[in-house]
């Protein structure tokens, strides 16, 4: 696999395990059925256990039966799952990062013996509940609220785009509570079998099919106190878990180029025409001469940013630089290789033109390409241009 300057090299014995756990993972079990799965649109939910117990989920948490692996091994770990598809990624990564990493963090004691090890199994599976239909860039100006009432809270409201939630049996919702005058944000552990709780299904996405979304429909729901994460208010809940998926998504990109890179690196040396192979005509070296210079501009702008993580040293702007390059430059060697291969390149038989759409959603998601641009330029200038 590419890696052209031999960040490999410095991999520990765990992280060299890791990476070739999930990739074995993936070129036996996931990639011979992913092209069904991406046509017919669903997710191969006979995986999720055995996910699970390889330790895909939460790898970087301590304590209740979690591996608590380096950063740079769940990095690693994100990038062979997308080599897969982005819709394995986002699987484990809203399940770790995004539902696993709050509780672990913000959580009771109780939240976390309740959920956390059966999560970590993949015996439980979580979603993560912030965009709305009318809100997506500013999650701030969020509708669904939460009321106290007898002990608990009723929650309203409705989240969509939102990764698992149709199997799901948890969905972390962030809501204001107009309990307080303030409104602040907080978290609240809905468990899906609630009355008044619907996990619709949403159909005929065009990108990252292989991955089961949907909405979370809040009517009249109540909940208890216990399930309100006690040590969180405001807009820091879920963007501290929105940084630690962003971060995984830098890794995952470079995955997801890798696969579409050697795809054309092997077409190009088997595929004949005019008498000798496509990877000998000098075009053809010069785009996978460029995609590998991008990819590897890419890989170590994230093992540098996993460097700052393991020192407690990342700011999120720089997890929004390495969002924003990776994805972008995903998303454009991605077409390279499909043009590479030709008529063959539309077809499910090639992972490039499935990466390619998939990658529209990685653009967009856990904060759009334009808004990642004005975070840095809030970050460079000190003018926010969001006001």
């Amino acid at each position: 696999m590419l890696d052209y300057v031999g960040l490999e090299a410095d991999l520990t014995e765990e992280e060299r395990m890791v990476r070739d756990t999930a990739r074995d993972f993936v070129e036996d079990k996931f990639k011979p059925i992913v092209g069904d799965h991406w046509i017919e649109g669903t997710f191969p939910t006979e995986l999720i256990g055995e996910m699970g117990e390889l330790g895909f989920y939460g790898p970087n948490l301590d304590g209740y039966g979690l591996p608590d692996l380096s950063e740079t091994a769940y990095g690693v770990l994100m990038q062979e799952l997308e080599a897969g598809d982005s819709g394995l990624r986002s699987m484990a990564s809203v399940q770790g990062s995004l539902v696993m990493y709050p509780i672990h963090t913000y959580g009771s004691e109780a939240q976390k013996d309740t959920w956390l090890e059966a999560m970590g199994t993949g015996e439980k599976i979580g979603c993560f509940g912030l965009t709305e239909p009318n809100h997506g860039s500013n999650p701030s100006a969020m509708e669904t609220h939460a009321e106290a009432d007898d002990e608990g809270y009723v929650l309203n409201g409705t989240k969509t785009w939102i990764t698992n939630a149709p199997i799901a049996d948890v969905a972390l919702v962030w809501a204001r509570d107009r309990s307080d005058p303030d409104e602040p944000v907080r978290g609240f552990l809905v468990e899906t079998d609630r009355d008044g709780v619907r996990t619709p299904k949403i159909e005929e996405k065009l990108s990252l099919r292989a991955s089961i979304t949907g909405q979370i429909e809040l009517s009249n729901v109540y909940v208890p106190e216990a399930n309100v994460l006690p040590d969180v208010q405001g807009m820091k809940g879920p963007l501290s878990c929105l940084t630690q998926a962003r971060f995984g998504i830098s890794w995952g990109a470079i995955g997801a180029a890798r696969d579409c890179f050697e795809t054309a690196r092997e077409y190009a040396t088997d595929r004949e025409q005019f008498g000798k192979p496509i990877g000998g005509y000098q075009l053809q070296q010069e785009k996978l001469a460029e995609m590998a210079t991008q990819i590897t501009t890419a890989q170590l702008l994230s093992y540098r940013l996993t460097e700052l993580k393991e020192r407690g040293e990342m700011r999120p702007e720089q997890v929004s630089m390495a969002k924003r390059n990776n994805v972008r430059m995903a998303r454009d060697q991605s077409r390279v290789a499909r043009e590479m291969l030709g008529g063959n390149g539309i077809t499910a038989d090639y992972s490039p033109m499935r990466h390619m759409a998939n990658l529209e959603t990685v653009y967009t998601y856990e904060g759009t390409h334009d808004i990642h641009s004005l975070i840095l330029g809030h970050d460079l200038t000190g003018i926010p241009a969001f006001e």
